[in-house]
């Protein structure tokens, strides 16, 4: 029989790092196929969206997604990874700041920002991660990159820790932005814990916990938890193919803009085809003056 495919929305504990709670997700379902739409430090909690099957094609429709963050931060002191899983470079004892200082200095990054991505961190140079190279005395510092912080403000003050909420754009660092809302301050500063509350539009309040997934799964229930993958694209324009349309997909030919009535697409805009039972079939955009659509991925039957 075949197993289906789609999302689980996981609220990733503490001290195990994202590989590890796929291969969980994978060894608990029994499923061939898993993955994730974007990590989260070892240390880091909330919410990760893990694929199953054929949903593992669909991940990367979901790395440019928005994210929120519950953070809390330390004054005074800084670490070489911006993280408390680093070694203290600097520390400084001043750090006796009203609400309303730090509160302005959070509100300093709220909007476009310049963000110099940390030494220790999973991009890549020249084929090797930079966490490798710096593990190995040779940091390497990458660009800056823009970032978009769309709401950040603060949630209590217990110095010399620092709560706050951030929703930001994907590729945002909020260690490096502790650290930068450290040197506002002119104190340093490094991230002391962090819980992802929402990811591409999912949130907290819908994880599992991998417990709840465990006994669900030992119950033989493992998929009921399971968003399928046309319900988990959000946002994408949605229609319904007839069986001329779905044979055609089906071989791969080419698919008429007429097929479904009027063209649907858009600039960098996709187009999710399901059949009469809400089953994905395929993602589709709809480019310039061409008379069809092109193929972005094609689920098997």
């Amino acid at each position: 029989m075949t197993q289906p495919s789609g999302f689980f929305i996981i609220d990733k504990p503490g001290e195990i790092s994202s590989a590890k709670l796929v291969a969980f997700v994978k060894r608990v379902l029994g499923v061939k196929k898993a993955g994730h739409t974007g990590t989260l430090d070892p240390f880091a909690t909330g919410v990760m969206i893990c694929c199953v099957n054929q949903a593992t094609k669909l991940a990367r429709f979901f790395l440019g997604g928005g994210k929120s963050y519950e953070a809390t931060l330390t004054l005074g002191i800084e670490t070489d990874t911006q993280d408390a899983t680093g070694s203290v470079i600097s520390t400084c004892g001043e750090t006796t700041f009203s609400k309303e200082a730090i509160a302005s200095a959070l509100n300093l990054f709220s909007g476009e920002n310049d963000q110099l991505p940390p030494v220790y961190s999973a991009l890549k140079h020249e084929g090797k991660r930079l966490y490798r190279l710096a593990r190995e005395g040779r940091p390497v510092q990458k660009p800056a990159r823009r970032v978009h912080i769309s709401s950040i403000h603060l949630l209590s003050v217990n110095l010399p820790d620092v709560r706050f909420q951030v929703s930001c754009s994907a590729g945002t660092y909020v260690r490096t932005l502790c650290a930068d809302i450290g040197k506002a301050l002119g104190c340093g500063a490094h991230l002391k814990q962090l819980k992802r509350t929402e990811a591409c539009g999912f949130r907290i309040e819908d994880a599992l916990q991998l417990s709840t997934l465990e006994q669900l799964a030992g119950s033989g229930k493992g998929f009921d938890g399971m968003i399928p993958m046309a319900e988990a694209l959000k946002g994408f324009t949605e229609v319904v193919a007839e069986e001329g349309a779905i044979r055609k997909i089906r071989h791969g030919q080419p698919l008429p803009k007429t097929a479904f009535g009027v063209d649907r697409g858009g600039q960098n805009k996709f187009i999710k085809v399901v059949d009469r039972d809400h089953r994905l079939l395929a993602i589709l955009t709809s480019c310039g003056e061409k008379s069809t659509y092109d193929y972005e991925c094609v689920l098997s039957a």
